[in-house]
């Protein structure tokens, strides 16, 4: 983008507005920096956002209806809006590999066996002339014995989702606090931002990850392919093991 629109990188700030408050962090890790500028400059979460648009006295009522900016990131498709809730991230990935697999553009799309607020969520799914184990889990309770599982290499699946906030991302701790007597009513508010998330995938015209065509353009005009050395370079990450803090 920089180099496109012949801007110096170090000019460039980026702000992130996240569910999560440990992407405040994880901004500053080493490997989320390059060249002694990081990825991400600035994080909000969604809560802080909710305070900064009351404290400004923005009203979406009186807001015209906009297109996001598509100078760069403004497609997304239906796949990149069910990252939030528990499973989504599995079933849009499920969503590409199966169509890779199988060499098809498939419009049977939803895993609905990922989805949901149970603890362990299991499925043994036919792509292909394979059979794929998965499981979702959401919290570190939960995730704890799939990860002694995969240490002691008795794993059966192929394929794990971790999500460490309980329902994932729509509970994350940066997210609006649901007040004590919403949540001692029964109201499920944890399924009811989910189906909100599933309700507008359902609406997108691309459901997706790789249909979305800026995408498309970044891997064929700068990251070449999937897996490719600058992908791996700018895109994955490594973790080791910290000392505990007593």
């Amino acid at each position: 983008y920089a180099k496109q629109h012949q801007l110096d990188p170090k000019n460039i700030y980026v702000v992130s507005i996240m569910p999560c408050v440990a992407k405040k962090g994880e901004k500053e890790r080493s490997q989320m920096i390059k060249d002694e500028m990081k990825d991400v400059d600035a994080v909000l979460t969604t809560r802080e956002l909710g305070k900064l648009i009351k404290m400004f006295g923005v009203n979406f009522v009186d807001l015209k209806d906009e297109e996001f900016d598509q100078d760069m990131f403004g497609e997304y498709t239906g796949a990149g809006v069910i990252f939030g809730a528990s499973g989504g991230v599995m079933e849009a990935a499920l969503r590409t590999v199966v169509d890779v697999l199988t060499n098809q553009d498939l419009d049977n799309i939803e895993y609905h066996s990922v989805r949901g607020q149970r603890g362990l969520k299991e499925a043994t799914l036919q792509v292909g002339d394979l059979k794929v184990n998965v499981a979702v889990a959401h919290s570190m309770t939960i995730a704890k014995p799939l990860l002694e599982e995969i240490k002691a290499g008795t794993s059966k699946y192929h394929f794990i989702e971790i999500m460490g906030c309980p329902g994932g991302c729509i509970n994350g701790g940066g997210q609006s606090y649901v007040n004590a007597l919403i949540r001692n009513s029964g109201f499920d508010f944890k399924g009811a931002r989910a189906k909100a998330l599933y309700d507008e995938d359902r609406a997108m015209p691309a459901r997706k990850s790789h249909k979305n065509t800026q995408i498309q353009k970044l891997y064929d005009e700068f990251l070449e392919h999937p897996n490719s050395h600058v992908a791996h370079e700018l895109l994955h990450t490594t973790y080791h093991k910290q000392k505990k803090f007593k």
